[in-house]
């Protein structure tokens, strides 16, 4: 007689419009801003909105990579809008945040430098215009060019953050145009130039508990501070399919693991994503 097979569950999202929703989807709508809470179907925009905090993406919509997890749209961006950075600045002084998180899709086409004089930009207005507000970066990788990255250290985000997504084993099905290697040079370099780092990965791609361990332990030794963890979620049916949804107990035993390794915060749960209570990080 064959085992029964646990019964596989999925984690609930909250689906509410609340007041403080509206008025961050009314502003980001009034600026044209995009975010990456409605172009990755982040499962916590509901809450996260009505703390009236959002993860705004500039550099347009479009991305030039298609990873397997994302669901961005890809393709070639038609993107040009140099007014961005000033916008974005006043729609994060208009909705009065005290820290918010900017993105940006891959810009692989900038040869120059890959976005990073738009994401410098982005930095420089808020300080300027919303000197109380703490701004936090999840980054490309810039395909590694250390100028463009040095140019996103000298604006001196409060927060400097980049994913590495998943174990080693498993990146090149994960994300084929990206380098995990690559990711983690990121990751110490920014270290190297002061700034408070961030990385996080996604659990349910195929990887296994050892796996993650050995990657936390990595990034604790380089110097990250900020550590989150979450389930994967498949988007539709044409991104990868989820391997396995993790017991709550086991984000726990991240969590403590992390502590213990000398992250000063780690985020572990099923519906924890880079930018969930991002606020707490500093």
């Amino acid at each position: 007689m064959l085992p029964i097979e646990p019964k596989i569950r999925k984690p609930k999202i909250r689906l509410e419009i609340s007041k403080g929703y509206k008025f961050v989807n009314d502003t980001v709508q009034a600026n044209k801003l995009n975010t990456v809470c409605e172009e990755a179907k982040c499962p916590n925009i509901y809450e996260c909105w009505d703390r009236k905090t959002a993860t705004i993406m500039i550099l347009g919509d479009i991305c030039t990579r298609a990873c397997g997890f994302c669901s961005v749209k890809t393709g070639k961006p038609k993107w040009h809008d140099p007014a961005e950075p000033f916008r974005t600045a006043m729609a994060v002084k208009k909705m009065g945040l005290k820290h918010v998180v900017i993105t940006s899709v891959d810009r692989d086409d900038l040869k120059n430098d890959y976005g990073a004089t738009v994401w410098a930009e982005t930095i420089d207005q808020i300080h300027l215009h919303v000197p109380n507000c703490n701004v936090e970066v999840l980054t490309p990788d810039f395909k590694g060019h250390k100028p463009s990255l040095l140019k996103v250290f000298n604006s001196a985000p409060e927060i400097f953050s980049h994913n590495i997504e998943c174990v080693e084993r498993i990146s090149r099905e994960v994300r084929s145009q990206a380098n995990w290697q690559r990711s983690f040079n990121v990751l110490g370099l920014s270290v190297k130039n002061g700034l408070r780092t961030k990385t996080g990965m996604m659990v349910g791609l195929g990887e296994r508990f050892d796996e993650v361990i050995t990657t936390m332990k990595q990034a604790a030794e380089i110097g990250v501070k900020i550590f989150t963890i979450g389930q994967y979620l498949q988007p539709t049916k044409n991104h990868l399919p989820v391997k396995r949804y993790v017991e709550e107990d086991e984000f726990q035993d991240y969590k403590l693991f992390g502590l213990e390794a000398g992250f000063d915060v780690v985020k572990s749960g099923a519906l924890v994503r880079s930018s969930y209570h991002a606020d707490e990080g500093i």
